[in-house]
């Protein structure tokens, strides 16, 4: 949690960093385009501090009103920042369409471009380290914040190249025609968080592979058992939610049973993680014969 919780506080600190540098290219240059990253900027400074909130609340204990933890907050988190992406798409859509009809040269490009080109930078290292982290963490917050950051280290070099090459010609007008690109660009990015972030709070059933994984280790690892069925999943923050039936033999005693289940949860948690793990124990009698058998 330590470690999460610095990495959102990481990501204010390089956020103010970036939008400040971003906006003195645009005080440098007047391009409209250069405008538009900075203003994609103020929702990266604006979302990690919703993603640290967010993350604060995940990490709560359960309590009598959420018996089944806060981990669901992060998905908050990125939905937030969904539609902060929008908005900010609209307002870049707004300025590039005043900036069509009244089209200028730019002031000192040059030196606007190396001042956004060492933001980029900035912003593509710590979208890596958020990505990597995000998913070793298994935290949805910080995961989004790092795909965020990488589609806008991917806009901003497009806006490096599109305004360098109007500096070169002259044509003033390739600046909002960029500057629309930009927006279209992270309304995309921004469609593809909240769709995600809906899964998670839709509790969608974990990855394929990660269920086989599951399925093999209830094959494999339940010694005194018969079959497993009815398995169901779903994953919320960083906890894995995991329920399934267990048949054992009818003259299995409750302390061998729970033994059982309890070897089963340690091989299920070692191999995945965080879970929570309920099994309902079944004698042999209820046996459906297409589940997981136990070799």
């Amino acid at each position: 949690m330590r470690s999460v919780r610095s990495l959102a506080q990481g990501s204010i600190v390089v956020g103010v960093a970036v939008l400040g540098l971003k906006y003195v290219a645009y005080y440098l240059t007047g391009s409209v385009a250069l405008l538009s990253d900075a203003i994609e900027s103020i929702v990266n400074v604006v979302t990690a501090i919703v993603a640290l909130l967010a993350i604060d609340l995940s990490a709560k204990p359960a309590d009598e009103e959420h018996p089944y933890g806060h981990h669901k907050a992060e998905y908050f988190s990125a939905v937030v920042e969904g539609v902060l992406i929008v908005l900010a798409a609209i307002l870049i859509l707004r300025e590039a369409w005043f900036s069509y009809l009244a089209p200028r040269a730019l002031d000192a490009p040059w030196l606007g471009l190396a001042v956004n080109a060492l933001a980029t930078a900035l912003n593509a290292v710590w979208a890596w380290v958020l990505i990597n982290w995000g998913r070793r963490l298994r935290s949805p917050a910080l995961a989004a914040d790092g795909r965020h950051l990488l589609a806008d280290v991917v806009s901003s070099i497009g806006v490096l190249g599109g305004v360098g090459v109007a500096a070169l010609s002259g044509i003033a007008i390739l600046d909002p025609i960029l500057a629309a690109l930009v927006a279209l660009n992270i309304l995309w990015a921004g469609w593809g968080l909240m769709k995600e972030s809906l899964s998670g709070l839709m509790d969608e059933a974990i990855p394929p592979a990660t269920l086989a994984n599951i399925k093999k280790i209830i094959s494999t690892q339940s010694h005194g058992a018969i079959e497993a069925h009815d398995l169901r999943t779903r994953r919320a923050g960083s906890m894995t939610f995991i329920d399934f039936h267990l048949v054992v033999a009818g003259t299995t005693t409750v302390s061998a049973a729970h033994k059982i289940c309890d070897n089963l949860e340690g091989a299920i948690r070692k191999e995945i993680g965080e879970a929570l793990i309920t099994i309902h124990v079944e004698p042999d009698d209820k046996a459906k014969h297409s589940g997981i058998v136990v070799l």
